[in-house]
This record gives C-alpha cells, structure tokens and sequence, in this order.
C-alpha cells in the first residue's frame, strides 16, 4: 500500500472511530465508545505508518 493511501485510510478511520466513541458517550454504552476508541488509536497509528514511509523514502532518494 503506497504511504499516501495508507495516511488517507488511517486519518478515516481516526475519523470514523472518534465519531464512534461520541456516539457511545452520548447513549451510555460504554462497549461502543471503547470500540471507537480502539478504531480511533488504530487510524492513528496507521497514519503514523504511512507518515513514517514517506520519511524513509526522502531519506533514500
């Protein structure tokens, strides 16, 4: 997966995570929220990842 596609995929998945922890906070369920969390920190990370490639190929050319 090109970096760029993995930031892009990372930063909706941050997105559609946060908007999923919102609504279990707003209707109490505690399961959905920690669901929207974990799909949150997941897009994070993925971003990272891909933000971490386009370092590394700078670094190489």
């Amino acid at each position: 997966m090109g970096d760029r596609t993995q930031r892009v995929k990372g930063k909706a998945e941050e997105l559609k995570g946060k908007a999923k922890k919102e609504a279990g906070k707003d209707t109490l369920r505690p399961g959905t929220e920690a669901r929207g969390t974990g799909e949150e920190l997941k897009g994070k990370a993925r971003n990272k990842a891909g933000r971490a490639s386009s370092a590394i190929k700078k670094a190489t050319r």
